[in-house]
């Protein structure tokens, strides 16, 4: 198949004997670029939060993911965690209650629960940005959008660091079998990990 982008992605892969690449497929993404993504086998990603205001087929909610999927509670275009659950409507909150299976709870809960489902989701990686690692609310927002001023100001400071986040994200990592690869044949991913570290 000779679709558009296809011979620069050949010779990557002949010359790293990888495809360190994850596809930022959101949005509208056209049948030529699906057939780029499958014939190279590009893990796609999949964000928690576009997941629980739609049908139960959405691709962002974790039961409908492949193992080739990188799974975000958010981006750095998206609010963080706790702001986003703030802001939901209350049927929406119950929506993500309800696919946690577990009592309505306070929106610091929400977080680290969602945390919790990215990690074992079927998704080879799993990712959440340190803002929800550390269940900042608005104030932790990094980028808006489409707003030329205020973006990227965020700061993390070294007293953010210094509490229990990383033991309790160690923890969970560990109890969700994430320390490897989860399936063999994701060698894109173990390389995008190799040189991430």
């Amino acid at each position: 198949m000779s679709a558009p982008g296809a011979e620069f992605f050949s010779t990557v892969q002949r010359e790293l004997n990888a495809l360190p690449f994850i596809a930022e497929d959101l949005g509208l993404i056209t049948p030529d670029v699906r057939a780029l993504l499958d014939q190279f086998h590009l893990p796609g990603s999949r964000v928690l939060q576009f997941a629980f205001d739609g049908p139960s087929d959405n691709p962002h909610l974790p039961h409908n993911y492949v193992a080739n999927t990188v799974a975000y509670t958010g981006t750095h275009d998206n609010p963080t965690t706790r702001g986003w659950f703030e802001e939901l409507p209350e049927g929406q909150r119950q929506n993500v209650w309800s696919y946690l299976k577990r009592r309505a709870g306070e929106s610091s809960e929400a977080v680290w629960e969602l945390i919790r489902l990215a990690w074992s989701s079927r998704a080879a990686l799993a990712i959440a940005p340190l803002q929800d690692l550390l269940n900042l609310g608005a104030e932790g927002r990094m980028n808006q959008p489409g707003r030329a001023e205020g973006n990227w100001r965020w700061r993390c400071t070294e007293d953010m660091l210094s509490g229990t986040v990383f033991q309790r994200l160690g923890h969970l990592t560990k109890t969700a079998n994430r320390l490897g690869a989860k399936e063999s044949g994701q060698r894109s991913i173990q390389f995008f990990l190799e040189v991430t570290r």
